[in-house]
């Protein structure tokens, strides 16, 4: 079985991140994106969740395709 591909949250951008995850479109995509400009890498998976549209459901469904480095 293929390991699942790992998308850097911190790297990816908004095409990729609307592309690769479930529950990602544009809008949110670009949001997680603008919220990474303005305060910095997030320093866990879990921080997502401060982008306004990502809650846990939407975390926990991505969950083992998110990485931080």
């Amino acid at each position: 079985m293929q390991s699942p591909v790992m998308i850097n949250i911190n790297t990816a951008t908004a095409d990729e991140l609307s592309r690769m995850l479930k529950g990602i479109g544009e809008k949110r995509a670009e949001a997680i994106v603008a919220y990474r400009e303005e305060n910095g890498p997030f320093r866990t998976v879990e921080q997502l969740q401060s982008v306004k549209g990502v809650g846990e459901m939407l975390l926990e469904q991505n969950r083992d395709m998110l990485s931080v480095k």
